[in-house]
């Protein structure tokens, strides 16, 4: 038995993170062991959120995975947990749109309303029918009284699938708009499990793509941590939250484990992970499943170390902000030098800020150079979104024609775009969600769909691939068992 509980809101910016992430903390202080989850593709809160509980912070998303994976999934993440809290993503219903053709399963077109035919799919209601948790709606009253209670009807009524447990008010003005709130929202026989003061203070600094990650703050990181621990200790009534957690059915289904998706060969290769401020974006569950492959899963860091650790076999270079930090990475030839020697033989795979680091120059700073001819540059708008793709070019982890879901998530561009062997096309677009954007930004969701000419995107060089799609290997487990596999033979 899994206690648990799903933090939503009516609409991005309503505080859904401020409250998850003190939540997290606050429980984690008395002593409660705190498994983190964050619906969506999202890298940067599970930051904060693994600060808050020691555990790591994990994504459920029906996108990436599977429908069938986020119950397994979630029950791996909270092994040994006494309480899970989710947090969602955008508004509560708020998910892929219809066109995506992912309107199936057990979300699919036979409910009455908000499911997947308007829009719901991959959605924190969606993750929470799924894994049968009731949800604290956290409601931004800072610009209204009484009429907060017909939001709350509305989202109480909207879905009869969706269990709503509570709500937490936030950006509370005094004593008597709190109290004029509450029983508004009482009267409905909906809980008010907290109400949160107006503060400047708690909130974390944000830039291009959104909060700066957790990795990048340190210290300062965690002090922001524990000042939202203590408001929620201070504002909510902890032992009704996890009362309501608890008031969840047993989950139906069985944990994910890593050895049952991949094969162990003999050896032990070493597998080299970027690491450090400038590449904060990964996925708990990649290298579980490269350990589970057989790999020794080693770290470095690209901004500090002069060389890859000894006995590498294989590289990954994830996600992160190495535009922040160009000078820096640019600074460090060393390690520049050595891993453009080891890409010429071996295995390297690298997605968005790994593509940046391989290409020959960023933003006018020298790179590794590893990707002939490539440079990369910031530019004017966001893209981001869900994409389905299919492998155009064989490469270490895929085959052509191996179809596979991704999203991005990124600021920059690079050239040249054509002459080059591509690793993906955008077969379909997935949904782009421009009001997760930060203020000014755009979504931008590139082509193959209405008569337009599909979007190729990524290198494959040698033994490296690279390219802006961000993969959750659950989903697609024989990328690395093939990395690992790829990773004995180099050397």
């Amino acid at each position: 038995m899994v206690a648990r509980l799903v933090v939503s809101a009516p609409a991005s910016g309503s505080g859904k993170t401020t409250v998850a992430t003190g939540l997290m903390a606050a429980l984690a202080a008395r002593g409660t062991r705190v498994s983190p989850h964050k619906v969506g593709p999202d890298y940067i809160d599970p930051g904060y959120h693994a600060l808050a509980t020691g555990r790591p912070g994990r994504n459920l998303d029906p996108w990436l995975t599977s429908e069938e994976l986020v119950v397994p999934l979630f029950l791996h993440g909270a092994a040994g947990a006494d309480v899970a809290v989710v947090e969602g993503v955008m508004g509560l219903f708020d998910g892929a749109p219809p066109s995506t053709g992912e309107a199936r399963g057990v979300w699919g077109s036979d409910a009455p309303k908000g499911g997947t035919e308007q829009g719901g799919f991959a959605s924190t209601a969606h993750v929470a029918g799924l894994l049968d948790a009731p949800v604290v709606l956290v409601v931004d009253a800072s610009a209204a009284g009484r009429s907060v209670a017909a939001t709350v009807h509305g989202f109480r009524t909207y879905d009869d699938r969706v269990r709503l447990g509570g709500v937490i008010l936030n950006r509370i003005g005094s004593d008597g708009h709190e109290r004029l709130c509450r029983d508004a929202i009482e009267e409905l026989g909906v809980p008010v499990l907290g109400a949160l003061r107006r503060d400047p203070g708690i909130e974390t600094p944000s830039r291009h793509l959104g909060l700066i990650p957790a990795a990048e703050r340190n210290a300062e990181a965690v002090a922001t941590v524990e000042r939202l621990g203590a408001l929620i200790a201070s504002s909510c009534d902890l032992d009704a939250v996890t009362a309501l957690a608890r008031s969840a059915p047993p989950p139906r289904g069985r944990p994910w484990e890593p050895g049952d998706q991949v094969g162990e060969q003999g050896g032990r290769p070493r597998v080299a992970v970027a690491g450090g401020p400038a590449f904060t974006f990964g996925y708990a569950e990649n290298e579980e499943l490269l350990e589970a492959a057989g790999a020794e899963v080693v770290r470095f860091d690209p901004l500090r170390d002069e060389a890859l650790p000894d006995g590498t076999r294989a590289v990954v270079i994830g996600g992160g902000f190495p535009e922040m930090y160009a000078a820096e990475l640019s600074a460090n030839e060393p390690l520049r030098r050595s891993l453009r020697a080891f890409a010429a033989r071996g295995p390297v795979y690298a997605e968005c800020a790994g593509l940046l680091y391989l290409a020959l120059e960023l933003d006018g700073k020298p790179m590794c150079g590893v990707l002939d001819g490539v440079s990369a540059t910031m530019g004017p708008r966001l893209t981001l979104g869900y994409r389905s793709a299919v492998a155009v070019s064989d490469s270490v982890v895929a085959r052509v024609g191996e179809r596979v879901r991704g999203h991005e998530f990124h600021r920059t561009v690079t050239e040249p775009r054509h002459g080059r062997t591509a690793a993906w096309q955008w077969t379909e677009s997935g949904p782009a969600r421009p009001s997760e954007c930060p203020e000014g930004g755009r979504a931008v969701v590139p082509g193959g769909v209405g008569g337009r000419p599909p979007t190729k995107e990524g290198f494959v060089q040698g033994d490296c691939v690279a390219s802006y799609l961000h993969l959750h290997w659950a989903g697609e487990p024989a990328f690395a068992e093939r990395l690992v596999a790829a990773a004995r033979g180099s050397g």
